[in-house]
């Protein structure tokens, strides 16, 4: 059996978990969980990075305890979000969280030099503020940096004191050419950058180096340890765990956010792809994970946190037995990003589209729900019109697969049946890269998904009717 340690780094928690893996064998188990908490400092919106960095050495150290060695360490985290480094490598500040309002800047002053028709049709990138590009464009530090890193790679460096950049990240940032895989010429003019600004670019599966001597005596290990490059973005490495059985499937990576789409061999560059809002980014293997972001559990996360109500199997068994479909929000919608009261936020939307507002918790919540699935409805169908494929069955995968009630609303919405798991998605697609990179996996890394990780099917039921009515009326 050989030993990887996964970090797996959330928007709202970090965990390190052991994976266990041999010849028809794949075991996984959580080390050690932490917070991941953003901290408010005169007006801007940071990330801990430091504090999540003490989580993973923290992390790493319980893994390692259990049977006194790891064969490999590998990083993925949430997209767009970096730190810059000074001259000498050291880190000029915290990187700042995409929520922060500071981006609203960046998107003015690289629209002043192009439009986002021509940074779709150089990159492929979905629109969305918080993209990399549009963060630069606003980052008053940006003069003083030799480079930016993006937060996995960043986590990376510290570990092994080598910089890189892994694609399947880079391909979030808006500045990645999806044909070629390079950085895109057209996207760093209008952000006034360099090529060089970023460390040399990556694959998973190659090595990123090795635990250096410090952090080994910090966690309590006496041999080499390599690091492998893996899917970096979480989403990239949730994808690769997907359990399908052919290329006919549709995929929601179900966390904080939902993205939701298909895993395709090309691009899609349309302009059609590119009003629907679509991203193109690269996936494990070169593949192209063609989808929408959704915003995800996030619109309920910050409902619970306004209401001090961290009991969800109580709100989900009451959405449960709260008619279905009586309102429903738009859930790509940027006014959900960052609002200051979701609840209201959500009960504003419905009353300004002519539906009834949901007042007690389980209508919001139930509101919620039927948004997601809608949401999902509508990614997957316009995914599979504007890409010319077809799906047989919906891989729900992460933590979202853990909800029962979401994920037969999604079978519903859509019409397919729904697969549900693995939940520890991005551990485990983390992990099999490693393995494999390590020679510790030979077969179809989802065959072996699909044969040790609990898997539940949601056959679709009723009708399509109630959904398409349901989706005019959020949009009005």
């Amino acid at each position: 059996m050989k030993l990887f340690a996964a970090v797996d780094l959330g928007a709202s928690s970090g965990r390190v978990m052991l994976g266990e893996v041999g010849e028809g064998t794949l075991k996984l188990t959580e080390a050690y969980r932490f917070p991941n908490r953003p901290v408010l400092v005169n007006g801007t919106l940071y990330w801990d990075i430091l504090g999540l960095y003490r989580g993973v050495l923290d992390g790493l150290r319980a893994a390692a305890a259990v049977h006194g060695r790891l064969d490999g360490v590998g990083v993925d985290s949430w997209a767009v979000d970096y730190g810059l480094l000074g001259e000498h490598g050291s880190l000029l500040g915290n990187p700042v969280h995409y929520r922060d309002q500071r981006t609203a800047r960046g998107v003015e002053r690289v629209l002043a030099k192009t439009t986002a028709e021509q940074l779709y049709a150089a990159t492929g990138t979905q629109f969305q503020p918080f993209n990399t590009l549009f963060q630069l464009a606003a980052d008053p530090d940006l003069g003083r940096a030799a480079q930016a890193v993006l937060v996995p790679d960043l986590i990376t460096y510290w570990l092994t004191g080598r910089l890189g950049t892994e694609r399947t990240n880079a391909s979030t940032t808006g500045l990645l050419d999806p044909r070629t895989g390079d950085w895109s010429a057209a996207a760093l003019s209008a952000g006034d950058l360099s090529a060089g600004l970023f460390p040399h670019l990556r694959d998973p599966g190659e090595p990123a180096g090795r635990l250096l001597p410090a952090v080994l005596d910090e966690i309590g290990l006496h041999h080499d340890v390599p690091v492998f490059t893996v899917g970096s973005h979480d989403t990239a490495s949730a994808v690769a765990a997907v359990p399908a059985r052919d290329e006919h499937f549709a995929y929601v990576s179900s966390g904080t956010w939902s993205l939701a789409g298909l895993e395709l061999p090309e691009p899609v560059l349309t302009a059609e792809a590119g009003q629907a809002n679509f991203t193109n980014e690269r996936g494990v293997d070169g593949r192209i994970r063609f989808l929408r972001n959704v915003m995800g559990l996030w619109l309920l996360q910050e409902c619970q946190r306004r209401w001090g109500d961290t009991d969800l199997p109580s709100l989900l068994s009451a959405a449960e037995h709260f008619p279905g479909l009586r309102s429903v929000v738009d859930a790509t919608d940027g006014r959900f990003l960052a609002p200051a009261d979701m609840p209201s936020e959500i009960a504003a939307a419905c009353r300004e589209t002519g539906q009834p507002e949901p007042r007690t918790r389980a209508e919001i919540t139930r509101c919620v729900l039927d948004s997601l699935a809608l949401a999902t409805r509508d990614a997957v169908s316009d995914a599979l019109r504007l890409s010319g494929r077809h799906a047989d069955v919906v891989h729900v995968v992460g933590g979202g697969a853990r909800n029962e009630l979401l994920c037969r609303l999604t079978a519903d919405a859509c019409g397919l049946p729904v697969v549900a798991g693995p939940v520890e998605a991005a551990a485990l697609g983390n992990i099999l890269v490693q393995a494999r990179a390590a020679g510790a996996l030979s077969g179809d890394p989802r065959e072996l998904i699909r044969s040790t990780q609990p898997l539940r099917r949601h056959e679709p039921h009723g009708d399509a009717g109630p959904w398409t009515a349901a989706a005019r009326r959020c949009r009005l």
